[in-house]
């Protein structure tokens, strides 16, 4: 581990590398809004230096700045690591959240288990101070890292610098913006020096353990890791359209892109497609065949000129969704998920959410009429309401309010926002138009 000074110099910098930064933050964030920006702070140099930008562009745009710091509890030191952190970010003016991974730590795929973890800690904490922005500060070099691990086999994605959160359903609504992703990392040291800051050097960077270290170690050595990933196709055909009850329709000729993140959604889950499954799918598309397959909990359905995507009844049955309930006491502000597809609030205390499926023929005539006006595969996976004391279940929408996921979330992961100011209609949930059987 090293520690350098943890002194910052007083001059604000401008030019160069602040300029650029300042310039990708301006073009993303809104100016003099009462919500913070939240910033992911490891005390690595990376984020040590996006810290040091931030802050200044917070202060001269009239921002809060949040630092979230993630103790994995893997190393002895982590806890002088976030004093650290800590420290630097009050320096700056920002305000500061630690958080600790408390969750069981997997024998193998220890990297991608503990990366999980920590999109999901911090998209906890930045939707709970009102953020609808993480500051994440992979550079250059990061995307050369993680394009030689997926050349021996890794399934790790790709870093963009403006994408939604990972974490789902705890990041719904969140969009992480990464303004250091086309620097690269001595770029990034020597502004630090310049500026007298400090970092950690975590030594499982150095570990041949992990493949990241493995992969920092070769491109060091032959001078490599300045070439950006190439940029994804575009979207292909007519937008997505999507249902009030999650149901996706995309064109067949849609890109593989388009078709991976619309099964993602429509089947509530977070785990793209492997590659080899996605690209069967693709194949029978472009050959102009009808079929219906399963992938990432969603049904897929090619018929003609349209592909419909919908949550699998038969995945749904065999792993069935938790059963969440609505807490007691004052549960205004109580908001439960369910399926990944549906955001609830508004509950009576004692509520419990299902699904429809074995409880239709219990539900009230109305409610049966209702759900009739769906489509068969559809019926069983929406959302009914157990009330305490009542033994007929009630057809979610009919109490409370109940709004489905999946088109905001698409719209997010297809681009469809650009800006901070896009997330303004519908923070942290769909909007208005998908609330679900809103008579």
């Amino acid at each position: 581990m090293q520690l350098t000074s943890a002194s910052a110099a007083t001059a604000a910098p401008d030019g160069g590398l602040a300029s650029r930064v300042f310039d990708r933050l301006d073009a993303r964030l809104e100016v003099g809004l009462d919500l913070p920006v939240a910033l992911a702070l490891s005390g690595g140099g990376d984020s040590m230096a996006l810290l040091d930008l931030a802050a200044i562009w917070a202060r001269r745009r009239g921002r809060r700045l949040l630092a979230i710091t993630v103790d994995h509890g893997l190393n002895p030191d982590s806890a002088r690591w976030n004093s650290l952190a800590e420290q630097a970010a009050r320096a700056r003016g920002a305000d500061w959240r630690g958080v600790r991974w408390d969750g069981p730590r997997p024998s193998s795929g220890l990297p991608a288990a503990a990366r999980t973890a920590r999109h999901a800690l911090i998209a906890d904490v930045a939707r709970a101070a009102g953020a609808r922005v993480v500051l994440f500060a992979h550079t250059q070099s990061d995307v050369a890292e993680a394009d030689w691990m997926r050349a021996r086999g890794s399934s790790l994605g790709r870093v963009r610098a403006w994408s939604p959160s990972p974490a789902w359903p705890q990041g719904r609504g969140l969009m992480l913006l990464r303004p250091l992703l086309s620097e690269s990392r001595d770029g990034v040291r020597t502004y630090l020096r310049e500026r007298d800051l400090g970092w950690v050097e975590d030594p499982g960077n150095a570990d041949d353990h992990y493949a990241r270290s493995r992969a920092r170690r070769d491109l060091t050595a032959r001078g490599e890791g300045a070439a950006l990933t190439p940029a994804l196709r575009p979207i292909r055909g007519p937008a997505p359209t999507v249902s009030s009850t999650g149901v996706v329709r995309v064109s067949r000729a849609a890109s593989g892109r388009t078709l991976a993140v619309a099964a993602v959604c429509a089947g509530g889950g977070s785990r793209p497609p492997r590659g080899e499954r996605l690209a069967r799918l693709l194949v029978r598309l472009a050959a102009g065949e009808d079929f219906t397959a399963a992938m990432c909990g969603a049904r897929i359905e090619a018929v003609g000129p349209v592909v419909t995507l919908l949550r699998e009844a038969g995945e749904f049955a065999r792993h069935p969704p938790g059963s969440p309930v609505a807490p007691s006491g004052p549960v205004s502000g109580a908001v439960l998920v369910w399926d990944g597809r549906f955001e609830l609030s508004g509950l009576p205390a004692g509520t419990r959410v299902a699904a429809a499926a074995g409880r239709q023929a219990q539900l009230s005539p109305a409610d049966r009429d209702r759900l009739g006006r769906l489509p068969a595969a559809v019926r069983p996976t929406v959302p009914v309401l157990i009330r305490e004391g009542s033994p007929a279940p009630l057809l979610a929408g009919q109490a409370g309010r109940v709004r489905s996921l999946v088109g905001q979330r698409l719209a997010l992961a297809l681009d469809e926002t650009t800006r901070e100011a896009d997330l303004a209609d519908a923070p942290h949930g769909a909007s208005t138009p998908d609330l679900l059987f809103s008579d």
